[in-house]
């Protein structure tokens, strides 16, 4: 047989190489993101995709613990061929491993936060450093992720696409999907002079002093002009970046559990992150994908295509020079 065969299915589990791409078909095979190992050895890993299927900080729909699920399913079309608009096999340079899913006990809220932050650390203080990206998961979940993003980088810019400003009273440490951004200002965790909101279309009590380019404002201008804007903000600090999948407008992504209309379209998204590929981006998630309110899966196949926009800036900074 020759040499360059595909391998077998099912490359979730049966992958020898880290820069192979799979051959699983489309419609079959073990669902890992975009086919990548599930593995917790991340020796020589360059990037970590990481569930975190938490709803129990939802204000309205619960649902986004199938988060993880759904993104993964829709993210396996877009292994085998160049990722677009890239123009290449990100996996050809970049070792990316699939690392499974958070655990912690559902009935434990308490919890749940450490159990992410514990987790977050182990991924981004192994010796390989690498780079991680987390799929929720309500958007509690950014919280913790910063917690153990700031402990190794500091207070960081923070850059966050949404339709609310999730800054309500916080309610002596409630875990609330709208509430971390203020949680997170008040621990210091965000750089708010560095910081901007996008997509905003709600009214909260306050803005904290981050930026906001409300949804109407983004409307009336370009997807360059508002990355124009986006790394004026940043000024070239370092940068968490959140990607809450209602900052979409629900006609392209219903699956979510608090939709407001008038939001961004998928292309508009997509445009103004292939845009901030020179964006220090130290770590990403995309969060309040749910399934369960989904038509024909276009919620969990733009929340994968926007988590994969985030790996192919990372392999921009990283690899597209070398």
């Amino acid at each position: 047989m020759a040499d360059d065969k595909p391998l077998g299915m099912d490359n979730a589990f049966t992958a020898t190489d880290l820069h192979r791409q799979a051959a699983d078909p489309t419609y079959a095979g073990a669902l890992s993101f975009m086919r990548r190992k599930y593995t917790t050895d991340l020796t020589g890993v360059d990037a970590v995709v990481w569930g975190i299927p938490l709803d129990t900080a939802t204000s309205n729909r619960p649902g986004t613990r199938f988060g993880p699920r759904g993104v993964r399913e829709a993210s396996c079309g877009m292994d085998n061929d160049p990722q677009y608009p890239f123009g290449s096999r990100l996996f050809d340079d970049m070792a990316v491993v699939d690392y499974g899913d958070c655990y912690f006990y559902y009935g434990h809220q308490n919890e749940v936060p450490a159990a992410i932050e514990a987790g977050a650390d182990k991924i981004i203080n192994a010796d390989s450093l690498p780079y991680l990206l987390s799929i929720g998961g309500d958007h509690f979940v950014t919280y913790p992720l910063l917690q153990a993003h700031v402990k190794k980088h500091g207070p960081l810019a923070l850059v966050q696409f949404d339709a609310h400003q999730d800054t309500w009273d916080d309610k002596e440490g409630a875990v609330d999907h709208g509430t971390f951004i203020i949680r997170a200002v008040r621990d210091g965790l965000i750089d708010v002079e560095h910081s901007i909101q996008v997509g905003i279309r709600t009214i909260a009590p306050t803005d904290c002093g981050i930026e906001i380019l409300d949804a109407l404002q983004c409307h009336e201008m370009t997807p360059t002009e508002i990355a124009t804007r986006i790394l004026a903000r940043t000024a070239g600090k370092k940068t968490y970046m959140t990607f809450d999948i209602d900052c979409l407008d629900p006609a392209f992504a219903p699956g979510t559990g608090t939709p407001v209309s008038g939001g961004l379209s998928t292309a508009q998204a997509l445009m103004i992150l292939r845009r901030l590929k020179t964006l220090d981006v130290v770590g990403s998630d995309v969060v309040e994908v749910s399934p369960s309110y989904d038509n024909a899966d276009i919620t969990s196949i733009a929340g994968s295509t926007v988590a994969m926009y985030m790996l192919g800036n990372l392999w921009e900074r990283r690899f597209r020079s070398s």
